[in-house]
């Protein structure tokens, strides 16, 4: 009896195995094939989250911008803004309806000559990620169906939306009541110097190497502000939040010994409220043109006047 369990138990893993290999050889026998749409150039139109909204509470945007057309079943061409040409990739299908190009996953969810819908999702150890990096949703419409039956571009269709909009409107309202509560700013944080006597920098952290893409350089937006005749010589990093009128609130000084925070903290909020919001025009971040509480790295150098 067990030795009968046995055989049907390898019999149906063979059958299994020989099923996944006939998915990965024969695209015919997969829920969807490309072949019907070889040649087709699509362009993405709307990147969304499963709520539909390009934002999250973060203030991370979603943004579409891929171009790309199915050369082959096994081959994909996307566009590449390095090169200016099409680019074409090895489009591996995985399991289930999971394929991997560009060095992406995705999960493809529908498919027509009119449209593509496809998940963007994270595969940590061969396992989809059950989490944000897996919430992404992008949707691709023809070319020929953006221009002759939408009669309109992919740059319109682009746009984030009214929901959108309301959404960025509420989550202002909310982190501005609050004070020092904040989300990432679409436009950052900008300092205007109104002396010669300081200067400002904005350093940008993307790092293909690290995976870190353009939108690291307004989620964690990172300045050096130099001040010439301060009362004396000083540099701190701070973690701030500058407010939707461009108020400066210190939060924490980082790389100071904890029993020296507080003090470091009340100090740096003196240089904030007498040299930065004298000596700069603050321009509060806004997202979609609504200003709001948004949270900023600085380092603050101060370079007292030399004796002579």
């Amino acid at each position: 009896m067990i030795k009968n369990i046995l055989r049907l138990f390898f019999v149906v893993l063979m059958l299994s195995a020989c099923n996944s290999r006939s998915k990965k050889n024969d695209a015919t026998l997969r829920d969807f094939s490309f072949a019907p749409v070889k040649g087709i150039r699509y362009e993405e139109v709307k990147r969304r989250f499963s709520d539909n909204l390009s934002f999250n509470k973060d203030g991370f945007m979603q943004e579409p911008s891929w171009i790309i057309e199915v050369a082959a079943e096994d081959t994909m061409m996307a566009w590449s803004p390095q090169k200016q040409m099409m680019q074409k990739f090895y489009l591996q299908y995985d399991h289930g309806n999971v394929y991997n190009f560009a060095e992406e996953f995705f999960k493809v969810k529908h498919i027509s000559k009119d449209s593509l819908v496809f998940q963007r999702i994270q595969v940590d150890g061969k396992v989809i990620a059950d989490d944000i990096r897996s919430d992404v949703n992008m949707t691709f419409y023809a070319q020929a169906y953006i221009k002759n039956k939408l009669k309109t571009t992919a740059s319109v269709l682009q746009k984030p939306t009214k929901a959108d909009t309301l959404f960025i409107k509420k989550r202002s309202d909310e982190v501005n009541r609050m004070g020092t509560d904040a989300f990432a700013a679409r436009v950052p944080v900008q300092f205007i110097p109104k002396s010669k006597i300081v200067k400002v920098e904005k350093f940008s952290t993307v790092d293909k190497l690290q995976k870190r893409t353009a939108a690291y350089d307004y989620m964690f937006p990172r300045y050096r502000i130099e001040i010439q005749r301060a009362y004396k010589d000083f540099a701190y990093e701070c973690l701030a939040v500058v407010d939707y009128t461009g108020a400066i609130r210190i939060l924490t000084v980082n790389g100071v010994l904890p029993e020296a925070v507080e003090g470091k903290k009340r100090m740096m909020q003196g240089v904030a409220d007498i040299y930065v919001r004298n000596l700069f025009n603050v321009i509060p971040g806004t997202t979609l043109g609504i200003p709001h509480n948004s949270e900023i790295t600085v380092m603050i150098v101060g370079k007292a006047i030399k004796s002579p």
